[in-house]
């Protein structure tokens, strides 16, 4: 099997640390290995393993992979048996797969947010996409490290540190951050540790991680993909989605974790599909793109990156309507921190009962409580104020709470995303998805260099962000956001500009950043 580059996939790639022979391989790639015979699932996850044991655990040491699944190797044989007996689940038969961990998995994986408190927690049962995935023959590999809570505990928090997991590291620059909350996730699939990882986001949690570790990051609508099992900030924003070196192997975990859950009524709407059917090229021809001009500006290195990006856009045919203004910003973010801190102090509770009953913490103020008494580890570089607001809010009828979901829905979505759609005729909307990676400062916490994912994410709608390209070597992301259930036009979009252009590298596990 050949790989772009002209050579053998299956040749001994020597990286930093370790020799391994999937490399950078893509779903399809690994799948037909497996169907000439050359590759068992087996081999592949044990493959995987020794390379998480000599980078992420050593080596660079990443501590991007926060648990081994101890059964991931007599899951890849049995399904090894059913692909000899002449059975495949389909796509992801023998492929490994990771997860953010606070996913929860009815099996001897802990499921802990990052948590202490929830340190050694086994799930009661596996959440509807985990179970989706074994349907679907993936083999679970092990949980990912994240930022603790999801970066809903404190505002001085560092992206990707946990007090379970500790820091995880950036692979384009080991003294960077990888972002959050889905870090562990993003790091590791850059890192080659995996196929695909499945991330969480509230707000950017998936597609920042995802362009700043030069990766494909779905965001899904919200009730594409059931919230049953993940830990809870916000019911109205929290998702699962793909992250992948490709977009067509996005889509194909897209495909399968995707669908509707009677746990969860957002989801009535949401029909599988197989989403790698709308891998194609052409697709940004005859496209109406709209740009957010007000993403711009944040840094002249990606600024640069992201107008190349439009070029190759109207090269391949797109018609671009600039600017486009989304407007509302500053208002949107005020409700939304009230939309999430009411809703936090509600969900936990409830997963807590149903997913943990055996925690040590049944509540919200049960964690807090628990954080304080475990000052020295828990709260070492940062506190827990958001955690300390969310639990002096409401309940879900107060008036501040509706009037501020009701403010998110109009000003995100009806005077937002789908007002800006409506008046210029635009299939989607384009903008960086965000800056280059900071350095990682635990004293201080994250110093975040732009963004745009709070539009797409309180208004509940897809977005898709795609490699670009780099600035000093760190990897910037394009992001096209649509309507409500748009994730065939944008994953096809994303598709097409990711052949035009091909901007993904792997990652050299440098030290830091170099003068170019």
């Amino acid at each position: 099997m050949r790989d772009r580059r002209g050579s053998s996939i299956l040749d001994t790639a020597r990286v930093p640390g370790a020799r391994f022979a999937q490399l950078e391989a893509t779903i399809d790639e690994l799948r037909a290995e497996m169907a000439a015979g050359r590759l068992t699932a087996r081999a592949l996850t044990a493959a995987y393993i020794r390379r998480i044991r000599a980078i992420d655990q050593s080596g660079p040491s990443l501590r991007s992979v926060l648990e081994l699944n101890p059964d991931a190797l007599a899951i890849a044989a049995a399904l090894d048996q059913e692909h000899g007996a002449g059975g495949s689940r389909g796509p992801l038969h023998g492929v490994p797969v990771l997860l953010k961990d606070n996913i929860a998995t009815g099996d001897r994986m802990a499921t802990t947010a990052g948590s202490l408190a929830m340190a050694g927690v086994q799930a009661a049962r596996d959440a509807h996409l985990v179970k989706r995935l074994r349907d679907a023959g993936a083999v679970i590999l092990g949980k990912t490290n994240m930022s603790e809570w999801a970066n809903m505990r404190s505002t001085r928090s560092t992206s990707g540190w946990s007090a379970i997991g500790g820091l995880t590291r950036n692979p384009y620059a080991l003294d960077r951050n990888a972002s959050g909350s889905s870090s562990g996730s993003a790091v590791a699939i850059a890192a080659s540790f995996a196929a695909v990882a499945v991330g969480t986001e509230t707000d950017g949690s998936i597609v920042s991680p995802a362009s700043i570790n030069g990766l494909v990051g779905i965001k899904p609508t919200v009730g594409l993909v059931s919230r049953d099992g993940i830990i809870p900030i916000s019911h109205t924003q929290d998702t699962a989605g793909p992250m992948a070196r490709t977009v067509a192997d996005a889509a194909a975990l897209l495909s399968a974790i995707a669908g509707p859950d009677a746990r969860d009524a957002a989801t009535a709407d949401a029909q599988p599909t197989d989403y790698t059917r709308c891998l194609d090229e052409d697709r940004i021809a005859g496209a109406r793109l709209g740009v957010v001009r007000a993403a711009f500006g944040a840094h002249p290195g990606v600024d640069e990156v992201i107008e190349r990006a439009l070029a190759t856009l109207r090269a391949r045919g797109a018609l671009l309507v600039d600017p486009v203004e989304l407007g509302h910003a500053d208002d949107l973010a005020d409700a939304e921190l009230e939309v999430l801190l009411h809703e936090c102090k509600q969900g936990l509770p409830a997963w807590l009962a149903e997913f943990a009953p055996d925690a040590p913490v049944t509540t919200l103020n049960d964690v807090i409580a628990w954080n304080e008494r475990h000052r020295d580890t828990e709260m070492q570089w940062f506190g827990q104020e958001l955690f300390e607001q969310a639990e002096g809010r409401g309940g879900l009828t107060d008036p501040i709470y509706l009037d501020a979901l009701a403010r998110c829905s109009r000003l995100a979505r009806d005077e937002g995303i789908d007002r800006a759609l409506a008046e210029h005729r635009l299939d989607a909307l384009v903008a960086p998805t965000g800056g280059p990676a900071w350095l990682t400062d635990l004293v201080n916490g994250d110093r975040y260099t732009g963004g745009f994912s709070s539009p797409a994410a309180v208004a509940g709608c897809p977005h898709v962000t795609v490699p670009a390209g780099f600035v000093h070597g760190l990897p910037i992301g394009l992001s096209f956001v649509g309507p409500a259930w748009s994730e065939p036009l944008l994953i096809g979009l994303g598709y097409a500009f990711e052949q035009a252009t091909r901007a993904r590298q792997p990652p050299t596990f440098v030290p830091s950043v170099r003068a170019r």
